[in-house]
């Protein structure tokens, strides 16, 4: 059995390129708050402090709400086109107006909530200090820390309780983004392809997808007329990569929604 590519992705506006890194963020914290060690626990409260600075600089809230308006015009549109299975469509668009009338009756500022809680807020204002969490500086986050795993655990779902509509909403976006694309074969000649975009159709979201066997990785970058992908050679520790010299078969897809 063949092995799963490696996939490389890059967003093309900066709504996605917040979603996508507090997707990763969520993806995280989701992990390391089922795990019991003390350092997991650490991980955990550092994804969310990750997450509430991000929501502190930016107005997701109407972000979200945006998106989800759109995807719910653009899946109905295409179910009553019969460009997509009607039945399929009626669900997904459920989910997504449930998860935006949720979103609508939540009140205030998106982790204002976690910064009210006393603890989480000492953590925070020590935080941005290197290694400002140590037991000498917040011995109060040293006792918690010295709970039973399984205490822990509750307390972050319960920090986390006030975010899990934002993340639902976000995984469910991304994912029928990630579900809309266009898939086409591609060659990188000596490692380099580019391709003019359609401000016809702007796209949102682009995969690379790269066989594991060969030695190099995937660096895109893009604006708003055209993106290129370079595959560098994936050398040892400390080498600066280079652009590989052959020609690198690769799978491009485009999604829009």
């Amino acid at each position: 059995m063949n092995a799963s590519p490696r996939i490389y992705e890059f967003p093309l506006n900066e709504r996605m390129r917040i979603f996508m890194r507090l997707e990763q963020l969520f993806i995280e914290v989701s992990h390391f708050i089922d795990q019991p060690a003390i350092w997991d626990s650490r991980a955990a409260v550092a994804g969310l402090l990750d997450i509430v600075s991000i929501f502190s600089r930016n107005d997701l809230k109407s972000e979200i709400l945006k998106e989800l308006e759109r995807h719910v015009n653009v899946l109905g549109r295409q179910a009553r086109s019969g460009q997509v299975d009607a039945s399929q469509s009626c669900a997904v668009i459920a989910q997504l107006s449930s998860l935006s009338e949720e979103l609508y009756q939540t009140t205030g500022k998106i982790g204002l909530s976690l910064l009210e809680d006393e603890l989480f807020k000492s953590i925070s204002q020590r935080s941005a200090i290197p290694g400002g969490t140590y037991v000498f500086d917040l011995p109060a986050y040293y006792y918690w820390l010295e709970q039973d795993g399984e205490a822990r655990r509750q307390a972050l779902q319960e920090w986390m309780r006030p975010l899990q509509n934002i993340y639902q909403a976000i995984r469910l976006l991304m994912g029928c983004i990630r579900e809309s694309g266009m898939t086409t074969d591609e060659v990188a000649q000596t490692g380099f392809f580019q391709k003019n975009l359609d401000h016809a159709q702007p796209l949102q979201l682009l995969q690379v997808s790269l066989q594991r066997n060969l030695p190099c990785f995937a660096e895109i970058s893009g604006g708003k007329h055209r993106f290129t992908v370079r595959f560098m050679s994936a050398q040892s520790m400390g080498v600066r990569p280079g652009q590989i010299e052959d020609d690198v078969p690769f799978r491009l897809t485009c999604c829009l929604l």
